[in-house]
């Protein structure tokens, strides 16, 4: 290249965004005029409030826009505060008239030349955008790097992804704004980077993963269906003592990525691999599944079934069966037996509690409230389904969690009431038994949350989230050595493991006054905004002033009313020294 053309072209590290319509291509069709002055109006905006951010709008292309900015932070802030204007521009549309965006953003070099911009940087973030739900935000893992320590959202990892083209993997982050609710979502913890991941070898022979399956339809919302299959054939198997049984939510990190059975199962330590596809077509499902063992690096199984959709039930049941058998795993027949639920009287039940698990884990107030809306469609049917209630007890736990409610103790009340209602119409299912636990833990009955928490994990011992919730409850009832060796356990089951074990581990380790401990891993988490306060108080017991009062303003930053009383009031503790101790550590740190 010759030097005047050199001097045409120069580079610049840049934060790359595209955001995109939602169903653009309808509500054209439906009416043009109309959609054409939203877009425009939608347009607009983010030109007027870019230039607030270091931005500038590079192009439009009818339902999308392209932005760089100057960085990263200045770009996810805008992208933050864009979405909250859509959303309030959205009020009182009617659903299928509400524009809505997805955003991706990027961080890389792009070249400038006297017409345009280039780059892979570029492609990437244009890709990233599919990612991500209408009317939220996807990032690629070098804009994370540079935001999660100093904005105060949440990040949601959704797995390390390939792009055509693109010779590296890249990792997709979804942000939340809402850092406490992203504490329950899953976290970028590669077996291979993980200091706490230990693969299990004293089940390496039993260790098994279900990957999400594809879907095949006419409708694609319906793919919910699919998703709830692969969940519950999970479910199903993780009951089961002998088995080692990787968590749904490291088997959805894969859900998106092309990647070979035998690279997953030597990801995520296992031997066996689960994966397959549905179809449905009206009252008929196809159901095509094959087992991978790894080891040898051969599928040791694969069927096809053509069912009825109202034989679901026996389907799931079959299923897990075979699995077993081929696994050469040896089952009582007792054990068997009680692997399914009790189904509920209508199958359409069952399909609103499938809808609603696929809003739930998204984690929003507003997904977990259309969740609840599901479950109840799902108990109007059939009120003594018990999957339903612990469902719906979730949802409430949830609200009572994250402030979500008006009424905090009413929510907890109700929640207690559903799980005891679960676990009255199905005594063979965790989940009521875990709700009945976290209920009795915030109500300070210490002994009774334990209880359900055992009799949750007798039924599904390979229950990680059941095992991190259980270990919280074991560090606030005065036994953390006990909650730390849970933890470690739950963390290789669920080797991309969500924020909250760690959240619960360092807890843990700060009632055990191993300050050092509880500080180096709350510094490991993905979303550090809901572990400052924990920060916060082992640099205060630790003396370390300087480095107390700085989390402290983090904590205030964050929460400007936070409270050290309030937050004391709502430590579920058994021991008055427990929570005086934390106190403490708070106050010297400025709090």
């Amino acid at each position: 290249m010759s030097d005047v053309q050199q001097t045409r072209f120069k580079s610049r590290l840049s934060a790359i965004l595209f955001a995109d319509m939602v169903g653009y291509s309808r509500m054209m069709a439906e009416d043009e005029m109309a959609t054409t002055m939203a877009v425009k109006s939608c347009v607009e905006m983010f030109s007027a409030l870019a230039g607030d951010f270091s931005g500038k709008v590079i192009g439009t292309n009818g339902d999308g826009v392209f932005l760089v900015f100057d960085s990263a932070v200045d770009a996810v802030s805008f992208a933050v505060e864009i979405q909250n204007r859509i959303r309030e521009q959205n009020q009182g549309v009617s659903e299928n008239k509400q524009t809505l965006f997805r955003i991706g953003i990027n961080l890389g070099e792009i070249i400038i030349d006297e017409l345009d911009l280039h780059g892979d940087s570029i492609n990437i973030a244009s890709r990233i955008e599919s990612f991500a739900q209408p009317g939220r935000i996807c990032i690629s893992g070098t804009v994370h790097d540079q935001v999660s320590k100093k904005l105060s959202f949440g990040y949601e990892y959704l797995g390390a992804q390939e792009f055509k083209n693109i010779s590296e993997l890249v990792d997709v982050f979804q942000v939340h704004e809402d850092p406490a609710a992203a504490t329950l979502t899953t976290g970028m913890r590669r077996p291979a980077r993980s200091s706490e991941y230990v693969r299990p070898e004293a089940n390496k022979e039993q260790s098994i993963v279900v990957l999400p399956f594809g879907f095949q339809g006419n409708d694609p919302s319906e793919s919910w269906f699919a998703d709830g299959l692969a969940d519950d054939v999970t479910t199903n198997l993780s009951r089961f003592h002998d088995f080692f049984v990787i968590a749904r939510g490291s088997a959805h990190v894969y859900n998106d990525r092309s990647i070979a059975a035998r690279d997953v199962a030597r990801e995520l330590g296992v031997r066996y691999v689960v994966d397959g596809s549905v179809r449905k077509s009206g009252p008929r499902i196809r159901v095509a599944l094959q087992l991978m063992d790894a080891k040898r690096d051969r599928t040791i199984w694969g069927e096809q079934y053509n069912r009825e959709i109202e034989d679901i039930f026996d389907l799931q049941d079959e299923i897990t069966q075979v699995i077993v058998s081929a696994t050469a795993v040896q089952i009582e027949a007792s054990e068997l037996d009680r692997v399914r639920q009790q189904p509920p009287t209508n199958l359409a039940a069952y399909g609103f509690v499938l809808q609603g698990q696929s809003h739930i884990f998204r984690y929003t107030q507003e997904e977990v409230a259309r969740a609840r809306e599901l479950y109840d469609k799902a108990l109007e049917i059939d009120a003594a389904y018990a999957r339903a209630l612990a469902a719906k007890s979730r949802t409430l736990n949830i609200d009572w969690r994250y402030g979500w409610t008006d009424e905090p103790d009413r929510a907890l009340d109700d929640a207690l009431h559903l799980a005891r209602q679960a676990v009255d119409f199905d005594n063979a299912d965790a989940r009521g038994f875990g709700e009945l636990g976290f209920a009795h833990l915030y109500r300070k009955e210490h002994d009774a949350a334990l209880n359900a928490y055992e009799r949750a994990l007798r039924l599904n011992p390979n229950d990680a989230d059941l095992m991190s919730d259980m270990a919280d409850a074991l560090a606030h009832s005065g036994r953390s050595e006990e909650a730390v060796a849970m933890l470690h356990k739950a963390m290789r089951l669920n080797p991309f493991y969500p924020d909250q074990y760690i959240w619960h581990l360092g807890g843990a380790y700060f009632n055990l006054e191993r300050y050092d401990d509880a500080i180096r891993t709350i510094q490991t988490m993905q979303n550090p905004t809901e572990g400052r306060r924990l920060l916060a108080a082992s640099y205060g017991m630790l003396g370390r002033t300087a480095e107390a009062e700085a989390e402290a303003r983090k904590v205030l930053q964050a929460h400007p009313n936070f409270s050290v009383d309030a937050w004391a009031a709502v430590q579920p503790d058994k021991f008055e020294e427990d929570v005086a101790r934390f106190v403490d550590g708070l106050k010297k740190a400025g709090l």
